[in-house]
């Protein structure tokens, strides 16, 4: 069991990350904003994940160091972390794949001392990570027990952050041009503002999507959502962008449809919303399929590997 001090930059992340053996630390400023707010929220956070003043942090002892973002690794450790600190086993935990040039991006690592621990095996393939040694951990997830698909809401569910102001890539035109054609609901932070319901609280998130007929993923370019992952472990059948992981992770006719044509995805859409016993099939095939890949003791088991395997 190791000591790992990183920040809250992902809620879910973090929440899924915490499922492991180890002890995490995160650091928290008075406000709690970005990568400062520490155990907040509504999320059931487990014992093993521990506030720590960001002005106790260079008193602490950690055994490796866990960045989460750009800012964490070019200003925060400078700002927080002492000099020892700094010279820790280094984790570089890179959630997105790369923005400014697909293909043919630099990682800002580029660190032979730090592992790159990337989240898709897409997100692998079109990084250049430099000198960095990298390692593949496949998202890993879980539902409440007892949580399954009902579908009885006619209508399909998107689940994503910020929609509006994130523009193109996370499919902002897309959610609105489709919405037109087949009933689409939207959840998330400032959903209000991009036409959707709000945000509903991770702890009561499954039981509400568990409603809706099939989710939609309208994201061009982006790492695979733990959303999509949290529907399929629930029962929805899943309706996206044959681009990035999801390529990989849903299969036409057995957990959904994916395409590069949204006419296509609009019949799927209608055919859904005219057979839900064709629905709720194509839901359990997403279920099967999730329980294998993205279940939360493989995910728990390859990060207790790698924290264990750093510093030999």
């Amino acid at each position: 069991m190791k000591r790992v001090f990183t920040w809250h930059v992902h809620g879910s992340y973090l929440y899924y990350l915490t499922h492991s053996r180890q002890q995490f630390y995160v650091p928290v400023k008075p406000g709690r904003r970005a990568g400062y707010s520490g155990r907040a929220g509504n999320t059931p956070w487990p014992e093993n994940l521990h506030d720590v003043p960001a002005e106790e942090v260079r008193r602490q002892q950690f055994d490796c160091i866990l960045f989460q973002s750009r800012q964490n690794y070019l200003a925060d450790q400078y700002e927080i972390l002492s000099k020892a600190q700094r010279k820790l086993p280094r984790i570089y935990l890179e959630h997105d794949p790369p923005r400014e040039h697909p293909t043919d991006t630099r990682h800002f690592v580029d660190d032979p001392e730090t592992l790159l621990v990337h989240v898709t095996h897409f997100n692998n393939l079109m990084w250049d990570s430099g000198r960095s040694p990298t390692r593949v951990i496949e998202h890993g997830a879980v539902v409440p027990p007892g949580v399954r698909y009902t579908g009885e809401v006619e209508r399909g569910l998107v689940v994503i952050n910020n929609l509006g102001r994130r523009g193109r890539r996370l499919g902002a035109d897309i959610f609105a041009r489709l919405r037109e054609e087949v009933p689409l609901d939207l959840i998330g932070m400032e959903a209000a503002e991009a036409g959707g319901l709000g945000e509903i609280p991770h702890h009561r998130l499954a039981p509400f999507i568990a409603q809706y007929r099939f989710f939609f993923n309208p994201i061009r370019y982006t790492s695979l959502g733990l959303a999509v992952i949290e529907a399929m472990l629930v029962g929805l059948p899943i309706i996206g962008l044959a681009t990035t992981e999801m390529a990989t992770t849903i299969e036409n006719g057995v957990s959904g449809y994916i395409d590069t044509n949204l006419d296509t995805l609009v019949a799927g859409m209608r055919q859904l919303l005219a057979d839900p016993a064709e629905a709720r099939r194509l839901g359990e095939g997403a279920r099967r399929y999730a329980q294998e890949r993205f279940n939360i003791e493989r995910f728990s088991r390859d990060w207790d590997e790698t924290f264990a395997m750093i510093g030999q």
